[in-house]
């Protein structure tokens, strides 16, 4: 009789030199240290956030137009303190996504280690096995060992077949907790990459905030009469600008078809924001029906979601941009400001607008869910809000509009034919 064990014993060393992890990694703190860590950084974490949400209250009892350029002014200083808290817990959570990934490259090289310590002990039971492998018993036998002998013999060999398998087992084991915590880090390091990104956004919504309020206080040279005549100006030039706009969609040759949109109440699209407050509806709101010249009689063209500057504004559906814009650079004040206008393959077109920071871009594919701007104040906002309308896509294109309105020029923006301003909330999930 021939045992042969040469397969088995290549495979485990393959599978030995398959273990080894490649990567090196630095000396993790102490178990204790990194819960210290922890517990100071979920600790700052929610003074963070208590203040935040001290600063939302006050930002909401303030969320109509402002009537006096103090009030503009403490609105502004409202939000720029808001962003500033914002930026603190970012950078919060940054430093924890550090610590976790610290102590998963500690978990990381502390299997490691198990794994090059049961190496040895693997190569030695290999070599035992090949040892063995190597016994003719049938010659042993003619040579006059005795079967006791041969007994003893196999029984070794069987306890070393014992130690493989439960070897082997310890190492499969350790390979795929290897595994686990490698995916775990990846996964981390990407929201890290996320939070940095959302800093580095934040950062430059704050500068944008404090450009605004340099520029409102040269525009009215911290005058209240300046300020005024600020909005008074702003206003007249929205309506006349809005008028053109209803007019250039009167002309528009564009039908609607309405056997392409998806059945309502189906929840053809997602929210656009995480936390949902309707300040206005859609179509004849009461706002509406006391400022008619403000939507040219037609009503509110959308809803509008209440929501602070810099907030993460997502996609409703996939899609793809059909182009973004800020009308704010042709006439400030006056119209959508910052916005996005996206395509979807159901039959609709989404707009977001008074948007303080655009991600995405003309062409651009998007997910469901993705993150494509930053809401914001621009454009003629009352307060902060997103302004989102929902088209058929059938009769809505982005056009350039010529103004005749003194010192504003040519607009960019989505134009809308008659009937394809939809009521968003048809499509959007029951609250």
């Amino acid at each position: 009789m021939r045992l042969n064990f040469k397969n088995i014993s290549l495979s485990l060393i393959l599978l030995s030199g398959l273990l080894l992890w490649p990567g090196a990694f630095t000396q993790a703190d102490t178990v204790a240290d990194l819960q210290n860590k922890v517990a100071n950084f979920q600790a700052e974490r929610q003074k963070l956030a208590a203040e935040i949400a001290a600063l939302q209250k006050q930002l909401t009892t303030t969320k109509s137009q402002s009537t006096s350029l103090k009030a503009e002014i403490q609105k502004i200083e409202l939000t720029r303190a808001k962003l500033a808290k914002e930026i603190q817990k970012i950078q919060v959570d940054i430093k924890q996504a550090g610590i976790n990934i610290n102590q998963l490259s500690g978990q990381i090289t502390d299997k490691q280690r198990k794994i090059n310590s049961d190496k040895d002990s693997l190569l030695e039971i290999l070599r035992s096995i090949n040892r063995f492998d190597q016994i003719d018993f049938l010659a042993n036998s003619l040579a006059g060992q005795s079967l006791a002998d041969l007994g003893a013999q196999l029984a070794n060999l069987s306890q070393l077949q014992v130690r493989l398998d439960g070897k082997l087992k310890d190492l499969l084991g350790l390979k795929q907790q290897l595994e686990v915590k490698k995916t775990d880090q990846e996964i981390t390091k990407k929201n890290l990459d996320k939070l940095e990104n959302q800093l580095a956004d934040q950062k430059q919504i704050a500068d944008i905030t404090k450009q605004n309020k340099d520029q409102l206080l040269t525009e009215t040279k911290s005058k209240e009469v300046n300020y005024q005549k600020l909005l008074a100006n702003r206003r007249a030039k929205m309506q006349q600008v809005q008028a053109e706009i209803s007019k250039a969609e009167e002309a528009l040759k564009l039908t609607v078809n309405p056997s392409l949109l998806p059945k309502t109440g189906t929840g053809a699209l997602n929210w656009p924001v995480d936390k949902v407050i309707i300040t206005q509806g859609f179509g004849m709101t009461a706002f509406a029906q006391n400022h008619v010249t403000l939507y040219g009689g037609s009503g509110h063209n959308g809803i509008d979601l209440g929501i602070s500057v810099g907030t993460s504004v997502k996609a409703a559906r996939a899609g793809t941009v059909l182009g973004t814009g800020d009308t704010d650079t042709v006439c400030r004040g006056t119209s959508y400001g910052r916005w996005i206008l996206i395509q979807h393959d159901n039959g609709l077109s989404t707009l977001y607008a008074h948007l303080s920071l655009i991600k995405v871009s003309a062409g651009q594919t998007i997910e469901t869910g993705q993150l494509i701007a930053y809401s914001g104040n621009t454009g003629y906002s009352t307060g902060p809000h997103l302004h989102f309308t929902v088209y058929a896509s059938d009769g809505v294109k982005i056009g350039d509009l010529v103004s005749k309105v003194p010192s504003c020029g040519t607009y960019h923006l989505p134009l809308g034919a008659k009937g394809s301003y939809l009521n968003p909330l048809d499509y959007l999930p029951t609250r």
